[in-house]
């Protein structure tokens, strides 16, 4: 996906986003070795630019270079995707503390209205959608933090975790709507303590909910086949 701020990347920034969102979807198998003569074939790249990319992608841990090995996809870990979690708890509190603090009344009213134009119907939408719809919420909300090295890290993080959480929205997609809505009354009350309380239990998981999720995700990501 094209990050809307960079209108017209580069032919490299291109063929970096284009791999990012094959590891993120998992067109590559966990633990899978990435051809890098094929993958070139397939995206129309020279090697060159295309190592690069690979690299930067190890670098951000989509893929992982094994030395002597080459670079494979990444496994999905339940204790990895689990201090994922908490690191975007703790992130994502402080965060919301500090858009108590910076957020305008105008500000807040946004997030309202985003809200209320997503509104609480969840059935005819996918998960696909609905966690793009979350993204956007708790992107804002740190945003709002008037810190971008937290909206740097989130984004990070919620690119990570993406396709773990296409799978927990669908325990989660009748919830998560209201919970948002509680989020914001914190902030619209300037309540930071009980916003970053909110905060916390809307992200927070227990190791055995993830292990679950990472089960379905392997066996969506064989189901494509």
């Amino acid at each position: 996906m094209i990050d809307p701020a960079n209108k017209f990347p580069s032919r490299a920034e291109s063929l970096y986003l284009a791999v990012k969102e094959m590891a993120i979807q998992f067109q590559f198998k966990p633990g899978e070795r990435i051809n890098e003569v094929e993958l070139a074939g397939s995206l129309g790249a020279s090697r060159t630019p295309l190592r690069e990319a690979l690299n930067r992608l190890v670098a951000e841990e989509f893929l992982v270079l094994k030395p002597r090995r080459g670079i494979f996809c990444r496994d999905l870990k339940p204790r990895e995707m689990f201090e994922l979690y908490q690191f975007r708890a703790i992130l994502e509190v402080a965060a919301v503390r500090l858009a108590c603090e910076n957020a305008t009344e105008e500000d807040v009213n946004e997030l309202s209205s985003f809200l209320d134009e997503t509104g609480p119907e969840t059935d005819g939408r996918s998960s696909q959608e609905l966690v793009a719809f979350d993204e956007y919420f708790h992107e804002k909300i740190t945003v709002l933090s008037r810190n971008r090295e937290m909206i740097r890290t989130l984004k990070n993080i919620n690119a990570r975790i993406k396709y773990f959480r296409w799978v927990d929205m669908d325990s989660k997609r009748h919830g998560t709507q209201s919970e948002h809505w509680a989020i914001v009354q914190a902030l619209k009350a300037d309540d930071a303590d009980l916003a970053a309380e909110l905060m916390n239990a809307h992200i927070s998981r227990r190791l055995d909910q993830i292990t679950a999720a990472v089960k379905e995700s392997y066996s969506r990501i064989y189901l494509v086949d």
